[in-house]
């Protein structure tokens, strides 16, 4: 009984490893990790934002900051320009992913091998005098 619960343990730590090391739970850990990093790079993106260009504009307007506006209207602007900061980053990333991606794609051809071509020629003639010889 006691090689039983062994074999299951074993059995579950095998499934278990299985699991963790198929390529997409993976790549979803990769992607995890990285998106945070990213976000943290957004925010101090947005916080610099805020800084050098909309604080100005508030202290002209009376405003401390942006967050205290009445009625969560502050916080609620804070949202959207992170929102926006956040979408034009990644539509900026997309947007080079696909430049590239088109001019991987619309690269010139290499040039055939001239001695490729020479035997695939000679293959073809050779195959031409077979069917010839063994007609009858």
């Amino acid at each position: 009984m006691a090689r039983r619960a062994r074999g299951s343990a074993t059995g579950f730590l095998r499934d278990f490893q299985d699991f963790i090391m198929r390529g997409n739970v993976v790549d979803l850990a990769v992607a995890v990790i990285i998106g945070g990093a990213f976000g943290k790079v957004i925010e101090a993106f947005v916080n610099w934002i805020m800084a050098v260009i909309l604080n100005p504009v508030l202290k002209q307007a009376g405003v401390d900051q942006l967050k205290n506006l009445p009625f969560g209207v502050g916080e609620l602007a804070v949202a959207i320009v992170n929102f926006i900061v956040i979408a034009f980053v990644i539509f900026l990333i997309v947007r080079a992913m696909e430049k590239f991606l088109r001019s991987q794609n619309n690269e010139p051809e290499a040039a055939p091998d001239p001695v490729l071509e020479s035997q695939a020629r000679l293959t073809e003639a050779l195959d031409r005098l077979t069917d010839t010889m063994s007609r009858p």
